[in-house]
């Protein structure tokens, strides 16, 4: 299984999924890595895995539009399979959308459907679930729809909330059981998809 992984920033989930493909924990390859971010730790990331990387966004390809094809282009040439939006900040376009319905998946550091929908991203969730009082918080992996946060989930993981804890220290346990999940369950799918 071929995966494209879109990021905006650091790229640590990306890391985790490198490094489980290296690892064989997962039967799949890490075969093109999308920023809209020209600097972003995932590129970087990219690079030194020797990852197939490009920068793409509004201003490298003239607006939206063109960006979308850009994006579809490149995963059509890489022949991806699944696409992975891990800190992705930007809605897909309607191309990549179509061509890749059903195959798109994305991470929520939430208990999906709450704490979710356009403005909830990272270390803000973890704020509004403190803010609610709520006792568990935890992560989602689901499908990408046309809408933020609103696909079917495939997977969640529960993470306790420590009457101690504060955005920064819940952040950084859900952040570790979001990584383990979406290991878990990217082997499930590569699983899958080798009978196929």
């Amino acid at each position: 299984m071929r995966i494209a992984v879109l990021a905006s920033h650091e790229g640590s989930t990306l890391q985790a999924v490198i490094d489980a493909c290296s690892e064989q924990k997962i039967d799949a390859t890490v075969a093109l890595v999308i920023s809209n971010n020209s600097s972003s730790g995932a590129l970087r990331r990219a690079a030194l895995a020797n990852v197939q990387h490009q920068h793409i966004s509004s201003k490298t390809h003239g607006d939206d539009n063109g960006a979308d094809n850009a994006m579809l282009k490149a995963c059509l040439d890489q022949q991806i399979d699944l696409i992975l939006l891990l800190g992705y900040m930007k809605k897909l376009g309607p191309q990549t959308l179509a061509a890749f319905g059903g195959k798109i998946l994305n991470t929520h550091p939430a208990l999906l459907p709450k704490f979710g929908g356009q403005g909830f991203f990272g270390r803000k969730v973890h704020e509004a679930v403190i803010a609610a009082g709520e006792v568990e918080s935890g992560a989602s992996v689901h499908f990408v729809d046309t809408d933020y946060d609103t696909g079917p989930i495939v997977a969640q993981v529960k993470v306790a909330v420590s009457p101690t804890d504060d955005a920064q220290t819940l952040e950084k346990r859900v952040k570790d059981a979001e990584k383990e999940l979406l290991v878990t369950t990217l082997r499930e799918l590569a699983a899958q998809y080798a009978q196929t």
